[in-house]
């Protein structure tokens, strides 16, 4: 695995987990904050043939 495909996977699961926090929390400012950087990352992922596993 390159560094890229590692540091997107590793941005994808940090995200996830503070998707998770925010929504735990009740932030939901905070979880469209989330959602939409997640949306982000998972597009670049598709645009660079990454696959990336759904957890959230």
């Amino acid at each position: 695995m390159d560094a890229f495909t590692a540091g997107l996977l590793q941005r994808i699961q940090a995200t996830e987990s503070d998707l998770t926090r925010a929504r735990d929390e009740g932030d939901d400012f905070l979880v469209e904050v989330e959602l939409a950087e997640l949306d982000d990352l998972r597009r670049l992922a598709a645009n660079h043939g990454v696959e990336v596993a759904t957890s959230v």
